[in-house]
């Protein structure tokens, strides 16, 4: 198993900008920006990197211990399409064990179309096919609310696996009464990526959709835990 490199702090490094729409081009050498996980604060709705990640751009966070704060190495990038958030998240949660192939690549194993990813069990035989073994399981999680036992179950995969260096893939179903920061008025069918947790059950979440330009912020297990059905999620 690989060792986690420990800091207290998140490293955001630009790797490519974007000239124009489906045109990607090497940005020029930067120093890396930092961000500082506990200046930021924990709570939920925190922002740790806000709005900073623009389309056709990666960033490497490096991974970041604190007292009770544990969070992963990750390439996060911006969805590409509309539809490519399964893509987009699956390649965030590959990117914490290999350098993982393109959106466009992994749209294509998906199987994703138009209508985007149709079930969280293609993401996780995307993420074993990728990293050669059968570490990712799919969780159902079909009770709205969820019952105590799936809600039990989604906190042990996600101590287990972060302490791992495994990230989560969530498929989450978030009505207007129930967002995420940033979230358009309407039900939003989505896919996001569980990078982080901290000792006060909250959640670190890379995700794709950036909407409202929240990209890497943490939630509220409890609001976690709603989001997901009648969905699943890969573990």
């Amino acid at each position: 198993m690989r060792k986690r490199l420990v800091s207290a702090a998140i490293a955001v490094a630009a790797v490519g900008a974007l000239v124009s729409p489906g045109i990607a081009q090497a940005a020029p050498a930067a120093g890396p920006v930092t961000v500082d996980v506990a200046a930021h604060g924990t709570r939920p709705g925190t922002s740790v990197l806000d709005g900073k990640v623009k389309p056709g751009t990666t960033v490497r966070l490096a991974p970041a211990r604190t007292a009770g704060d544990h969070t992963l190495g990750v390439d996060y990038q911006v969805q590409q399409t509309p539809n490519w958030c399964g893509p987009a998240a699956t390649r965030i949660a590959l990117s914490a064990r290999m350098a993982a192939p393109s959106q466009a690549d992994l749209a294509g194993q998906l199987g994703t179309t138009d209508n985007g990813t149709d079930w969280i069990g293609q993401v996780t035989r995307v993420l074993n096919n990728n990293l050669g073994g059968g570490w990712y399981e799919t969780k159902e999680m079909p009770n709205d609310p969820p019952t105590q036992d799936q809600r039990d179950l989604l906190w042990r995969d996600i101590v287990f696996d972060i302490d791992r260096g495994y990230a989560l893939v969530a498929n989450i179903v978030a009505p207007a009464n129930n967002h995420p920061p940033g979230y358009p008025n309407e039900t939003i069918y989505h896919y996001f990526t569980v990078i982080g947790y901290n000792d006060d059950r909250g959640v670190l979440i890379a995700d794709p959709a950036s909407f409202g330009g929240n990209q890497i912020y943490w939630l509220s297990f409890d609001q976690l835990a709603s989001l997901i059905p009648p969905k699943g999620y890969s573990a």
